[in-house]
C-alpha cells in the first residue's frame, strides 16, 4: 500500500475518536477525562484525543457520590414563591417556600411529597389552632438528613427546607 493511504486512515481514524470523543455527555457534578489511543500501522504514528468535561458540583450524599440533595427537596403544592436554594453549614441546602393554603394542610401534603421522594419522615412538632399552626418534620433518605418547618395564619404558610449529605452537628434550618 501506499504512503497516501495510510495517511487517509489516519486520518479517518483521528477524525472519528474526536467525532467520539466530543458526543459524549459529562456526568453531572464530575469531572470526565476521556483518552483514546490508536496506531494505525506500522508506518504511521500513534494518535491520541483527550476530552476533558466538567460542571458545577452540588453537596451530595454521602452514599450516592452524585446524588444533589438540592433534587431531593420537594417543591410543595400551591407554592406562590420559591427563595433560594442557599448554600449553608456542613454543605447543606435551605430552601424557602411561600404557599397558598393553610398550615396543617400544607404541611400534612409536603409530608406526604417528602415520603414520595424516599424520605422517612418523623414528626418533631405540629400543632395550631384558631386559623393557625404549623410543623417541623426531620428525615433520613439514605445518608442525607433534613429538616423540613413549616407555619403561617390561614390561608398563606411559609415553609423551610434544609438538607445536608449527612446530619449535620447542628441541624438548624430557616426559622426552626
Amino acid at each position: 500500500m501506499s504512503r497516501n493511504t495510510y495517511l487517509t486512515g489516519a486520518a479517518a481514524m483521528v477524525i472519528g475518536l474526536t467525532a467520539a470523543a466530543c458526543g459524549h455527555s459529562s456526568d453531572s457534578g464530575a469531572t470526565k477525562t476521556e483518552t483514546e489511543t490508536v496506531t494505525a500501522s506500522t508506518s504511521a504514528s500513534a494518535t491520541t484525543t483527550s476530552s476533558s468535561m466538567s460542571s458545577s458540583a452540588s453537596a451530595t450524599t454521602g452514599a450516592g457520590a452524585g446524588t444533589d440533595v438540592q433534587s431531593l427537596i420537594p417543591t410543595p403544592a400551591n407554592a406562590q414563591r420559591t427563595d433560594g436554594p442557599d448554600s449553608i453549614a456542613d454543605n447543606g441546602v435551605h430552601k424557602h417556600f411561600g404557599v397558598n393554603g393553610s398550615p396543617s394542610s400544607v404541611m400534612d401534603s409536603y409530608k406526604a411529597a417528602l415520603e414520595s421522594k424516599g424520605w422517612t419522615v418523623s414528626v418533631l412538632d405540629s400543632g395550631g389552632g384558631g386559623g393557625g399552626g404549623g410543623a417541623t418534620y426531620t428525615g433520613t433518605n439514605g445518608n442525607a438528613y433534613g429538616v423540613f418547618a413549616g407555619g403561617g395564619y390561614g390561608g398563606s404558610t411559609d415553609l423551610d427546607a434544609c438538607a445536608w449529605p449527612s446530619k449535620p452537628s447542628n441541624p438548624s434550618c430557616g426559622g426552626n
